[in-house]
């Protein structure tokens, strides 16, 4: 595994963006994929230029990327009826994850090309978002060579998931605080069968909430990507 290090674009970094940031409290994941969109769609049509970073928690729900396989959901989707669990496949890389409360997800909607930013270099700084963010808090993040993501030791911490349209991200990363880490033993969690997934709270022996993490964190996208929020 590998420290994190700052991603380098063809023009020798990032360039300096304009970003808008929507922070939220928690939002309904469909209704966040949906504002995702919307964004991408008035990008698309030069009405908005500069990039957006959305900030916010979910309600639980488990998702399923392009590559996600059912048979790495383990429990039956009755019983996530009945907890008012929903699952819902979407456009994004990667296989299955959990979204709950207690979890930051970040979704930046960056013009990669503007930005000077390839789809590697880019991953790269959501996973140094992480690394640093973690950092901020006594836990020491690695990369992993193999599997995409932000690892404490054989640990997942954080998590990522994107989808690039004309040259414009979204979707993104997801970053454990302090939400209850049962829900991801009913999943193979990223398609990967024995991993072990871990939190903040947990790395840390300490009480935290999201509020000081999600600072930190707008900090650290404003460094790796060199936004202007």
């Amino acid at each position: 595994m590998d420290q994190g290090t700052v991603p380098q674009g063809s023009g020798g970094g990032p360039a300096i963006r304009d970003c808008r940031l929507l922070e939220y409290s928690r939002m309904d994941y469909l209704r966040a994929r949906k504002l995702q969109l919307e964004i991408l769609g008035r990008k698309a049509a030069g009405e908005l230029e500069e990039d957006v970073l959305i900030l916010l928690e979910h309600h639980p729900v488990f998702t399923l990327g392009r590559s996600g396989e059912v048979g790495n959901l383990l429990v039956s989707r009755e019983r996530l009826d009945d907890l008012g669990i929903s699952v819902e496949r979407v456009e994004r890389g990667g296989d299955i994850t959990y979204h709950a409360p207690g979890q930051i997800v970040a979704y930046p909607i960056l013009d990669l090309k503007a930005a000077r930013l390839g789809v590697k270099n880019f991953v790269s700084g959501l996973e140094e978002v992480m690394i640093r963010t973690a950092s901020d808090f006594g836990v020491t993040a690695c990369r992993c060579r193999s599997e995409r993501g932000a690892w404490v030791g054989p640990r997942k911490l954080g998590s990522l998931g994107i989808a690039v349209s004309r040259g414009v991200s979204y979707h993104g990363l997801a970053f454990n605080v302090d939400l209850s880490l049962e829900p991801f033993s009913w999943i193979n969690p990223c398609g990967m069968p024995r991993v072990e997934m871990t939190s903040l709270c947990r790395e840390t022996g300490r009480d935290l909430t999201t509020s000081p993490v999600r600072s930190r964190m707008k900090g650290h996208f404003r460094e790796v990507f060199g936004l202007r929020l």
